[in-house]
């Protein structure tokens, strides 16, 4: 029997783009939209990226032939992967996978269009490899357990995402399943991602999923070049499914391998904070348009939640109800829904607004939350959330099973777009916004993806 290390390999080097099916290949083209339209954003306005473009300069990293998307710079490939998966991953606006729990396309897609840009490789070469990058990465949080996975202190879209990102770049820089194998263990030492950035707010969120990508990149092109990784970096006695989770399944990592598509179970967000936040958000939305409620009136309001959901964006209490930073404040559900009830949405520019807004901060304290039992029941298949609005005119509640951007309750490709272009088009314009978002949704007819990225520079639009 096979072993689940070189399974994976071995998918991920037969994969092409013609086994992939019509609806996988159209959701990969999006999720590319999506992520790129984050990365572009971040580029230019998150908070944690000059210190980090400094550090790449210190370090001698520019001046090379690989592209970030929304940069006008070059990089060496190692830095581009570095600075692409941070990026991507600055804003919390990103992808997810609710029973998995983790981000797929910030460590994996940055990781690819380096290997696909010093590869020359086609859109389609693109699609299948984070494809590849996808199926691994998910299927190795589902073996862990992500809750288990949690409680230890990993973040699985960094942890898992390195293996995502060995498979989507080896499979473009044309490893063989041994040296993608080799890859796997090489990899398994570069395995990593501390929740700790929740005690403080720090950014190495952002930075660990970057690294997945760098080194998920790094550990493929050693590989390619003869250097020897262990076998079984996944089933193996000291493997990732071992030492990093106390009670993995391990049929999980590749069952219905090639057959059942993880990749259509990703979700896409509509709000730029943590997913757990989402559906809690749908239901106050749905409160606030439907009974008319104001933040003014507002007495009390509980946020039912699962519980994996609640350690993550509601304790410690004191810290949640008190915001200090934008990562503070993506993963503080009373922040959260204090901003919605306000505005009646969640955007990227509230943060800036509404971080430091003495009525915000005092309707944070009358929100408290609560592990409801039939948010629990749809947990893990769905990040389900309830809001309970209390009025003097009446208490109000709704729950949401399936948050907007889940598989069931998606995005169309008109809203993806119009996320896109609220994130981009203050930095491309509109003509570079649509140059840009064209050339990836007809991704499957381009030659080059260095094309495609060259389409996201600013100096494009500015040079019209």
């Amino acid at each position: 029997m096979t072993g689940i290390s070189r399974h994976l390999a071995e998918f991920a080097v037969n994969l092409g783009y013609e086994d992939l099916p019509a609806d996988v290949v159209e959701r990969t083209k999006l999720l590319i939209l999506d992520t790129a339209g984050n990365i572009v954003r971040a580029r230019n306005d998150a908070e944690s990226t000059p210190s980090m473009i400094r550090a790449i300069e210190v370090l001698g990293l520019t001046n090379g032939d690989c592209s970030v998307p929304g940069d006008v710079n070059s990089y060496v490939p190692s830095a581009a992967a570095l600075l692409g998966g941070t990026l991507a991953h600055s804003l919390d606006f990103d992808d997810t996978h609710a029973e998995a729990s983790l981000h797929s396309s910030a460590p994996i897609l940055p990781a690819a269009l380096v290997a696909a840009e010093m590869m020359g490789s086609s859109g389609k070469d693109l699609i299948a490899a984070c494809v590849a990058g996808y199926e691994t990465q998910i299927r190795l949080s589902l073996a862990l357990g992500p809750t288990d996975h949690y409680d230890r202190g990993y973040h699985p879209t960094a942890t898992c995402g390195i293996f995502g990102a060995v498979a989507a770049a080896g499979k473009l820089l044309g490893l063989d399943v041994d040296q993608i194998e080799s890859a796997f263990g090489i990899a398994l030492s570069q395995s990593a991602g501390s929740m700790q950035f929740l005690a403080d707010g720090a950014w190495t969120k952002r930075s660990h999923v970057g690294q997945a990508a760098q080194n998920g990149l790094m550990c493929a092109v050693l590989a390619k070049e003869g250097f020897k990784g262990p076998k079984q970096a996944f089933e193996g006695k000291w493997g990732f499914l071992h030492a990093y989770a106390p009670n993995a399944d391990p049929s999980k990592a590749d069952a219905d391998l090639g057959s059942r598509w993880e990749t259509l179970r990703l979700a896409v967000k509509p709000f730029p904070s943590c997913r757990y936040t989402h559906a809690a958000m749908d239901a106050l939305k749905q409160i606030v348009r439907d009974e008319g409620v104001t933040a003014d009136e507002v007495e009390s309001v509980e946020i039912g939640l699962p519980l994996t959901g609640m350690k993550i964006v509601s304790f410690p209490e004191y810290a949640k109800h008190n915001p200090q930073s934008v990562v503070d404040g993506q993963f503080s559900m009373p922040f959260c829904a204090a901003v919605v009830l306000r505005e009646g949405t969640l955007l990227w520019d509230h943060y800036a607004t509404h971080l430091t807004d003495p009525v915000t901060h005092a309707l944070t304290q009358k929100i408290s939350c609560v592990n409801d039992p039939e948010v629990e029941a749809l947990f893990p298949a769905n990040m389900a959330g309830k809001a309970t609005v209390k009025t003097a005119r009446g208490t109000f509640s709704v729950l949401v099973d399936m948050p907007k951007g889940e598989p069931g309750n998606f995005m169309t490709t008109e809203e993806f777009r119009g996320k896109f272009d609220g994130l981009a088009e203050p930095y491309l314009g509109v003509e570079g916004c649509n140059r840009f978002a064209e050339a990836i949704l007809g991704l499957e007819a381009q030659n080059s993806v260095s094309s495609v990225l060259a389409a996201s520079k600013p100096q494009l639009q500015a040079a019209e």
